[in-house]
């Protein structure tokens, strides 16, 4: 059976087939643009495949409850264009085949605990932290959801002493996302991260911050494992620093062998880039294991 995997984002959409191993047999990707251009290129694109099912990972808030009215509907987005749209039912008018739809960040959550470096662990928390911050959280091996979904990303957090940005979101200007995504570093220091030095004393502020929200999420989670992806952090110094960090802010509170190995707990992604489509693939596999 062939399986159809979708990751949208902000800026990009990625549609993949796999098999049943998990090989990736085709790919495409394209510029994120209006809901109905979306929509047909996605179908358009697996037309020329006979998947049985495609899961989803969706830039949110998207509404992700499966008893819902509005299940799979794109909610109160900055997209304008995408607000309240019907995105799932838009597809399986299309497609007609059956479908399941998460975060773009809980499926990458996903995708690490399965296959990547949260594989063998049940209760993992996946960051990406680039041209926005998400969190994706899975506990006892399932995606958290709630009233929503989880929104680590807009956390607020203690303002670094040597920081006077006053913050990127629209709406909490020194949240999590506000203090630490790639466009708050570029404002803060009027250039894009990728051009910065390693000895740049940016980066210890955005360390800093990176640590206050990881140890936030240790105290209210209580993860196996906590990975760390995105564009920013490809800067792979910062792993240390972050490390380093989180041990001051947790002060000898909570004590575990997790912590004493701490650079094995606190890692970097292993998907490179494809986490989210194979946590989407996950998805569409169980939703046809479970029938």
């Amino acid at each position: 059976m062939l399986y159809g995997a979708v990751e949208t984002g902000g800026t990009k959409i990625i549609c993949g087939v796999m098999d049943e191993t998990g090989e990736l047999l085709d790919i495409l990707r394209f510029p994120t643009d209006t809901p109905e251009y979306s929509v047909e290129k996605i179908a358009g694109f697996f037309s020329n495949h006979n998947i049985c099912a495609v899961g989803i990972g969706s830039f949110g808030p998207v509404d992700v409850n499966e008893a819902s009215d509005t299940y799979g509907n794109i909610l109160d987005t900055p997209k304008l264009q995408w607000r309240n749209y019907p995105f799932l039912q838009r597809l399986k008018s299309k497609m007609k085949i059956p479908m399941v739809i998460d975060t773009d960040v809980n499926c990458a959550c996903i995708g690490e605990t399965e296959y990547g470096a949260g594989k063998g662990f049940d209760n993992v928390i996946y960051i990406t932290v680039g041209t926005g911050i998400g969190v994706g959280v899975v506990v006892n091996g399932r995606s958290l959801k709630g009233m929503l979904h989880p929104e680590g990303g807009h956390i607020l957090l203690r303002r670094n002493p040597n920081d006077i940005y006053e913050g990127k979101c629209p709406y909490h200007k020194d949240c999590f996302e506000g203090l630490a995504s790639g466009p708050a570093l570029a404002g803060r220091v009027g250039r894009p991260a990728f051009e910065l030095d390693e000895d740049n004393p940016v980066w210890d502020i955005e360390a800093d911050y990176i640590a206050q929200a990881v140890s936030n999420y240790i105290l209210t989670y209580s993860p196996e494992k906590i990975i760390i992806g995105g564009g920013v952090l490809e800067q792979e110094h910062l792993f240390p620093i972050i490390r380093n960090k989180v041990k001051e802010y947790l002060n000898g509170y909570i004590r575990t062998p997790q912590l004493e190995q701490i650079e094995d707990y606190i890692v970097p992604a292993r998907l490179k880039g494809n986490q989210g489509l194979y946590g989407a693939y996950f998805l569409a596999k169980t939703l046809i294991q479970k029938g």
